[in-house]
């Protein structure tokens, strides 16, 4: 049993940033990587971010490498994403979830970006 509750996004012009949370409860979050997802209109959910149970290691898509970074404070059962440089190809809705997305869905945090 675990819950996952994404939250930070917003609409934001083309070029700007937001950060996104990720609350996660319900096990023992310190265990377990973490990543993030986003699934924009009409398209398959893909991989976007993900982070070590320590957060020692990261890995990202190639569309988002060196403009997002993911993070994660285990005190808090909270990881993030921040992400700069946004494009309108980012526009989606963002979910966290382990690495491998085997856990139940979150609502998901919608991020609009605009020209």
């Amino acid at each position: 049993q675990v819950q996952l509750v994404e939250s930070g996004g917003g609409l934001v012009q083309a070029g700007g940033s937001l950060r996104l949370s990720c609350l996660a409860s319900g096990r023992t979050f310190s265990s377990y990587a973490m990543a993030w997802f986003r699934q924009a209109p009409g398209k398959e959910r893909e991989f976007v971010a993900a982070i070590t149970s320590s957060g020692d290691r990261t890995n990202y898509a190639d569309s988002v490498k060196g403009r997002f970074s993911i993070s994660r404070d285990n005190a808090k059962n909270t990881v993030y994403l921040q992400m700069n440089s946004l494009k309108p190809e980012d526009t989606a809705v963002y979910y966290c979830n382990g690495p491998e997305g085997v856990a139940d869905w979150g609502q998901g945090t919608q991020v609009t970006v605009s020209s």
